[in-house]
């Protein structure tokens, strides 16, 4: 079987690199490299495919990588919120051109089984229920969570339209081992660990007692392929821990001091999957639990030696634009 992984090189991909590689399949990943890092795979070499392409870029052929493939596990976007407020233009390039470029590649296979798309539970916005059920209203709070959403209706109507096996999975504040350690301002525990091993105390937003429902990337993506063995189309799924974590809790895991800054616009309180449906109709459930995810991470701390250490000082400034684009009107 021919499958092949867009962001391949990333944080997520490259574990469902990982997955794939370990069952034996014939597996192309499709990198630009923006964030992806070839170290994350160097390990398949000799194994896989890569190819170094923009998704994005309408002026590359897409359609010979996609001939004849079985399954599409698109991974390939821009992440992270405050970039996203300054460069609205290019996160559409990527996230929704992108998406669109993949879905006509994809719909020219004849052997395709399943297009699985990677969404995200931003789309929810500051939710009304918790646990949040995928039936939840949709309001994205930012470009990078509008453009994600854009994405996930041009993969499901794509489905509806040209009949294309299709699924989308919303994941829920996805962590792991080869998270990215490099960039713009971003997810908690890339911050959390770089001011660890550099002996600063930890940026805590607001007063910490707000929860996530933080994920193993491994979990992640054994959803993902639990999914696209299914009979199942044109379905939505959250993807989650089937709970909810403080960020003080997090920081009592992973020891060292605190220091709480100003809470931000836009940002829930609470994420918390509802998950009964995934649960339900394809037996799937998560394994890693959190205390083992942050364990491992811990572990394996090393890896954000050259992560930039962030402080009161430069998350302020960092995130003036979200203060400003999402604050009180």
């Amino acid at each position: 079987m021919k499958a092949i992984v867009t962001g391949g090189a990333g944080f997520i991909g490259s574990h469902m690199v990982d997955l794939l590689v370990s069952k034996k399949y014939d597996v192309m990943v499709i990198d630009n490299l923006a964030n992806g890092r070839l170290d994350n795979i160097a390990h398949h070499k000799g194994k896989i495919t890569f190819v170094q392409v923009d998704i994005g870029d309408y002026s590359v052929n897409l359609d010979t990588y996609f001939e004849d493939v079985d399954y599409v596990f698109h991974y390939a976007a821009l992440a992270d919120i405050v970039p996203s407020i300054n460069n609205p233009l290019t996160y559409h390039q990527a996230n929704v051109d992108g998406t669109i470029r993949v879905l006509e590649a994809a719909k020219k296979s004849k052997n395709l089984k399943k297009f699985v798309y990677a969404a995200s539970s931003s789309c929810y916005g500051i939710p009304e229920i918790y646990p949040t059920p995928e039936t939840s209203p949709i309001k994205p709070e930012y470009p990078y969570a509008h453009t994600k959403t854009v994405g996930e209706q041009y993969v499901m109507h794509w489905g509806q339209v040209y009949n294309m096996p299709v699924l989308s999975m919303r994941f829920f504040n996805v962590y792991g081992v080869r998270h990215r350690t490099s960039g713009t301002y971003g997810a908690v525990f890339g911050v959390f660990l770089a001011q660890l091993l550099n002996y600063k105390p930890l940026t805590i937003v607001g007063d910490g007692t707000q929860t996530r429902d933080f994920t193993y990337v491994t979990d992640i993506v054994d959803a993902c392929y639990i999914a696209s063995q299914s009979a199942l189309v044109n379905e939505i799924f959250n993807v989650g821990s089937d709970n909810t974590y403080s960020i003080n809790y997090l920081v009592d895991l992973l020891g060292g001091e605190r220091l709480y800054i100003p809470k931000r616009p836009g940002e829930p309180d609470c994420t918390y999957a509802d998950i009964s449906k995934i649960k339900k109709v394809l037996g799937w459930t998560p394994k890693v639990s959190f205390e083992t995810g942050v364990k491992i991470m811990l572990d394996n701390i090393e890896q954000w030696r050259e992560a930039p250490v962030w402080d009161e000082n430069s998350i302020k400034d960092a995130t003036k634009d979200w203060f400003e684009c999402l604050g009180e009107k």
